[in-house]
């Protein structure tokens, strides 16, 4: 689970899940399903699973909040058997509940009924949870623990789940839509969690993939394990699918809690406020510009205490980003991560961005940027894989984007990657610089030998003067501030009270209402 990650709101901590004993295999529920009318042996079977299901739901709700629905629905498949099968519920539990005093709507899929496989009823169930999230507003979790489509029902199975890619494409950038993957996730219904805004993984047991280790054998003679073809470390280090990994379902659990207490409850909503928290202190950066740091020690020194919840933040570690709180208020923050790749922008980050970008205006989260970046990725593989497509995705979300945006330039920002990162030219509505900012068209170095070409050919000794010069004539903060393109040269350790008076300054220009959606990059 991840430590630094608490809220600023007074989230309701979760109880932790608790297996039961042995002794309880026999345990019967006593709530609706109870009374369904299963043989009692059935109902002993489907006992501690269910149990599972619903305590994971009361795990992640406000105590005594959950109200299931469809608790005595069956499916109505006869072929192979299946009219001996029919468990009540049909393998998934829905109904709504509250998160911190907040309303959701949610669903905790069954492995141990059917595998938890989705059939025509199980995804009627799931679709009748997203219909009164669209009709109330509200969120809607799904904790996804499933075998996949019910091969039994066939096409009915298959439609299902269109239905639900349906549903998921229909509350996009509406109401926000967590998914938190706590076992299998096999064929299609791997698409489901893509949709959603926010996946969250369990580190051991959670897979998703489009095709099996046992397809993958038979058709490309690859030996791999579930784990390796699409556990937690593939999805949150190499796809980037995975948003949030926890080491167990509690934490997992509290992880979606702690995403819903940055977001409104849909596009019509303002974010919920949190409890004001002054920031972290400010850190000093290395003397030699060309030394690495950690960008996220500089998002504590803007933040409020606390509240930084990291991303992805092992998938395209050159780009962080992740929700915050400054002065009580939820925001974006978007950063060059000088850490990887000295804080290039290339394919992977581009995406990153861009979705999280689409995600913050969405749900109208205004967006800090802090840049220091030295451009785009240079050669052949970045540019046959299309990176000036995916940069301009990141491009078209920041100048699309509505809500309130401001950036800082912490050391350099170079090149295209200077206009793709929130520049003035693309929308910002601030912008601030620290002292030895440098923003060019290039750096130093580089431009010198473009430049001074002849020069140097003529008295190469002449190269370090000639960066000074460049620096100094094209280079230097004072420049960008002369045109506007930079607002204020500021002190870093002014930095928080400069971004949080221009987003109190800029918190009427936040309009709620449905924007756009949250498509998948």
């Amino acid at each position: 689970m991840i430590a630094d990650t608490t809220s600023g709101l007074p989230v309701h901590r979760m109880r932790p899940l608790v297996a039961r004993p042995a002794t309880e295999a026999g345990h019967r529920p006593s709530g609706p399903a109870a009374a369904a009318g299963a043989p009692p042996a059935a109902a002993e079977a489907a006992a501690p699973t269910l149990a599972d299901a619903r305590s994971r739901i009361e795990a992640l709700v406000d105590p005594e909040s959950f109200e299931e629905f469809g608790s005595r629905v069956r499916h109505r498949t006869v072929a192979f058997d299946m009219a001996r099968k029919r468990p009540a519920g049909d393998g998934v539990v829905t109904g709504h509940a509250r998160i911190a005093g907040r309303p959701i709507g949610l669903f905790a899929q069954d492995p141990g009924a059917l595998g938890g496989s989705l059939g025509e009823m199980h995804a009627a169930k799931i679709l009748q949870v997203m219909r009164q999230a669209e009709r109330a507003r509200t969120p809607v979790v799904g904790i996804i623990d499933s075998g996949g489509a019910r091969i039994q029902e066939g096409v009915a199975a298959l439609d299902g789940y269109g239905g639900i890619f349906h549903g998921n494409v229909r509350l996009s950038g509406r109401v926000p839509q967590v998914s938190v993957v706590l076992g299998p996730c096999a064929g299609g219904a791997a698409y489901s969690p893509a949709l959603t805004d926010i996946v969250i993984m369990r580190r051991t047991g959670a897979h998703m993939f489009l095709t099996g280790p046992r397809v993958v054998q038979a058709v490309t003679r690859e030996d791999v394990t579930a784990a390796d073809l699409g556990g937690a470390d593939v999805h949150s280090r190499h796809s980037g699918l995975a948003h949030l990994v926890a080491d167990d379902s509690a934490g997992a659990l509290e992880l979606a809690s702690q995403v819903l207490s940055y977001l409104p409850g849909s596009c019509w909503e303002p974010a919920p406020m949190g409890v004001p928290a002054p920031a972290e202190a400010m850190p000093a950066l290395p003397d030699n510009p060309r030394a690495s740091y950690d960008v996220r020690k500089v998002v504590r020194g803007i933040v409020d205490a606390g509240s930084f919840l990291e991303l992805q933040p092992r998938y395209a570690r050159n780009l962080v980003t992740g929700f915050a709180r400054i002065e009580g208020r939820p925001v974006g923050v978007v950063a060059n991560q000088p850490m990887a790749l000295a804080g290039v922008l290339d394919i992977a980050s581009s995406e990153k961005g861009a979705r999280f970008v689409r995600l913050c205006d969405a749900f109208g989260l205004p967006l800090v940027v802090l840049v220091d970046t030295p451009g785009f990725l240079p050669g052949s593989k970045q540019e046959s894989g299309g990176v000036i497509r995916k940069g301009a995705k990141l491009l078209y979300a920041f100048a699309e984007a509505t809500v309130p945006r401001v950036t800082v330039v912490l050391r350099k920002a170079f090149g295209g990657a200077y206009i793709v990162m929130n520049s003035r030219s693309l929308g910002a509505d601030a912008v601030f610089c620290w002292p030895d900012a440098e923003m060019a068209v290039m750096g130093a170095d580089a431009a010198v030998d473009v430049i001074f070409r002849r020069e140097l050919r003529d008295a190469p000794h002449r190269q370090a003067e000639l960066v000074e010069r460049y620096r100094a004539e094209a280079m230097a903060p004072h420049l960008p501030a002369e045109r506007l393109s930079v607002d204020e040269i500021i002190a870093p350790e002014r930095t928080r009270a400069a971004v949080a008076a221009s987003l109190r300054s800029l918190a009427g220009a936040v309009r709620l209402g449905f924007r756009h959606d949250n498509l998948p990059q």
